[in-house]
C-alpha cells in the first residue's frame, strides 16, 4: 500500500481555530491602539507630579511586638 499524494487542488475552507485567531489578532490590534489614544491623551501630564499632594497626612503606627 503506498501514499500518494491527493490529486484534489481544491482549498479547503479555514477550520474555526484559524477564525479564533484571526479574531483574537483583530482584537488586540484594537486594543493596543486604544492604549496608544489613551498614552497620547495623558502623556504629558504623566511625569507631572507635583499637583498630586494628599490632601489628609496618615500617621505611622508602632509595630506590635511579639514575644
Amino acid at each position: 500500500m503506498s501514499t500518494q499524494p491527493s490529486i484534489d487542488t481544491r482549498k479547503q475552507p479555514p477550520s474555526v481555530y484559524t477564525v479564533m485567531l484571526l479574531l483574537s489578532m483583530l482584537f488586540m490590534l484594537i486594543a493596543v491602539i486604544a492604549m496608544w489614544i489613551e498614552l497620547n491623551r495623558w502623556a504629558p501630564d504623566y511625569y507631572r507630579t507635583g499637583t498630586a499632594n494628599p490632601s489628609v497626612m496618615v500617621a505611622p503606627t508602632s509595630m506590635p511586638t511579639f514575644g
